[in-house]
């Protein structure tokens, strides 16, 4: 006996031999010619090693063998039924579900207004959003786990594809009592490298990007990591120590007078949001018609 399975349309075909007792009305109502039919059960009875149908001018009539292969044909048929009827099932759920896996700024001050227009547009589609790190994001894109994801680290690896759907800039921060905040010129790279910071934690978009930015200057390690803007922003508020977040992380405390933001010289602090995913070419269904409302959508970076 052969090692191959055997095809499924063949199976279809000797059932229908069986049920309208003859080849030609069982090709029929497969929608095969009789020819290649006669020919396809020839094959799977050489594959089998069994005779199946005894060929008589007046019709076709089953083995003892062939009425066995028919039963276990029909369990094999319904069975390939519920897999096709489930995938489809499933595609139907897929299609009106969307997982999302954003960075914590992102998620934090950009996503909300997003999904609150997706929601207006789309309002049967259920949203399933999880917030991490930039890192964690990519490897959730990787595993299926998402359909789309929005970063804020400066590259996306080669894997996945991307598309730039917001601006950002970075921004020092300083509480009012530090010495940086009466400062009446710019900081130095330099300074800011030898400076502890309070960071986000590793594999955060800001702290990646920040890393890209002083590498070349040698920063000393940080005096403290944590892992969400606000728990920096606090830290800082403190006294703790300065940080480099995202101006849309800390635009109202600046409008406060809570922290006081610290000119750098000779560093470009801005930065562009991306969304990223894993099929190839353009992203489409729900997780596409998000990409592109972010990508419509006017965010003003705070000067």
């Amino acid at each position: 006996m052969s090692a191959r399975w055997p095809d499924l349309a063949v199976l279809e075909l000797l059932l229908a031999t069986a049920e309208h007792g003859s080849l030609g009305a069982g090709a029929r109502s497969v929608g095969m010619a009789q020819p290649n039919a006669s020919r396809a059960l020839a094959r799977l009875e050489h594959e089998l090693g069994l005779a199946l149908i005894r060929r008589a001018p007046r019709g076709s009539t089953l083995t003892a063998h062939g009425a066995l292969v028919v039963q276990w044909a029909r369990a094999v048929l319904d069975a390939a039924g519920q897999l096709v009827e489930g995938a489809t099932a499933l595609r139907a759920e897929q299609d009106v579900q969307i997982n999302i896996g954003a960075s914590m700024t992102v998620a934090e001050y950009l996503l909300p207004a997003w999904l609150g227009e997706f929601r207006r547009q789309q309002p049967d589609t259920r949203v399933h959003l999880q917030v991490h790190n930039s890192h964690d994001v990519f490897a959730g894109i990787r595993q299926g786990s998402f359909n789309v994801g929005f970063v804020e680290s400066p590259g996306v690896p080669r894997d996945l594809r991307s598309a730039v759907v917001a601006h950002d800039r970075l921004v020092v921060v300083v509480d009012p009592g530090h010495p940086w905040a009466r400062r009446r010129t710019p900081l130095t790279v330099t300074e800011l490298a030898a400076t502890p910071l309070v960071v986000r934690e590793p594999g955060s978009g800001t702290r990646i990007t920040l890393a890209a930015l002083l590498d070349a200057y040698h920063p000393v390690a940080p005096v403290l990591e944590l892992n969400s803007n606000a728990a920096v922003r606090v830290s800082v508020t403190a006294g703790v120590a300065p940080a480099v977040l995202s101006v849309l992380a800390v635009e109202a405390a600046l409008r406060t007078g809570e922290l006081r933001a610290v000119p750098v010289d000779g560093l470009d602090l801005r930065r562009q949001l991306r969304a990223v995913w894993l099929a190839p070419g353009r992203l489409k269904g729900p997780a596409g018609r998000l990409v592109q409302i972010a990508g419509g959508t006017a965010h003003r970076v705070p000067e």
